[in-house]
């Protein structure tokens, strides 16, 4: 049948975790800590990414590598990299169950989607420890997909690798890319759906590429809302997304439109 199949969905920032906090909290401790005053926007630029990825992808910035070198007289190494790990993975672990909760009209689009015979498939930048946090809070919160993988799970190729998503679509018996959607809020998710050939959509609301907590989105005035989401779905767009949404709400009728363009020949950046 040619229509939509399964849709593969990042967690933190995505179906969980609005804002995706976790994480970024604990990149700017464990680099403040090493002496080193990374920006929000810094810490949140590669989100998406293999944590161990993220850091290098930091270190590699020309602001924050000159910071280092004027810090410790060298660049950075490997076994910076590695050290600063260490200190990431514990601190992140000892919080992240207080970064489980679903994001609003999660639940509710993946039972949707489920009555619309689709497969829930995932992928993160976490690691399994991570995940083995993360999937049974998640789960008594009422969101499980079908498939978790995480990049222990691709030989640590995450994203933008496209690998996890293939994983996504052995496992569900999905039968072609241009039947998948991949649903992300971040740069690194959108890349890692064009790299796959799947349609790429960008989540904007929660995202971490908005990078606002609810309670900051809901502050905004109507106006504050109108120029914050416009500008990241210009980013989702400018780096690849075929289609944004402003809420997981609007995915089932997202699906349908894209099954129409299936039904015309049309396949992901052919449109």
């Amino acid at each position: 049948m040619n229509q939509v199949e399964g849709v593969i969905l990042d967690w933190a920032g995505t179906a969980v975790d609005f804002g995706c906090f976790a994480p970024v909290n604990v990149f700017l401790d464990i680099f403040r800590e090493a002496g080193i005053e990374v920006t929000m926007q810094e810490a949140r630029a590669p989100m998406g990414m293999l944590k161990i990825d993220h850091i290098r992808a930091m270190l590699s910035m020309p602001r924050v590598g000159a910071l280092w070198e004027e810090k410790y007289g060298r660049a950075f190494t490997e076994q910076d990299v590695e050290n600063l790990y260490a200190e990431f993975e514990p601190a992140l672990m000892a919080s992240l169950s207080e970064y489980t909760d679903p994001i609003p009209q999660v639940i509710e689009t993946v039972q949707v989607l489920r009555s619309q015979g689709l497969k829930i498939g995932s992928t993160t930048g976490y690691t399994e420890s991570m995940m083995d946090v993360v999937i049974p809070n998640a789960a008594g919160k009422g969101y499980q997909p079908d498939y978790v993988i995480t990049p222990d799970g691709t030989h640590s190729l995450g994203r933008p690798y496209p690998y996890m998503i293939y994983h996504n679509m052995e496992a569900l018996k999905l039968s072609a890319a241009w039947k998948v959607v991949k649903v992300g809020d971040t740069i690194s998710d959108i890349q890692e759906g064009v790299n796959a050939g799947v349609w790429s959509v960008g989540v904007i609301i929660g995202s971490s590429e908005m990078g606002l907590s609810q309670e900051e989105f809901n502050a905004l005035s109507d106006v504050e809302k109108e120029t914050v989401i416009s500008a990241t779905q210009t980013s989702f767009i400018q780096n690849g997304a075929d289609f944004t949404i402003q809420s997981m709400s609007e995915l089932p009728q997202l699906i349908g439109r894209i099954n129409v363009l299936i039904s015309q020949g049309i396949r992901p950046y052919a449109r």
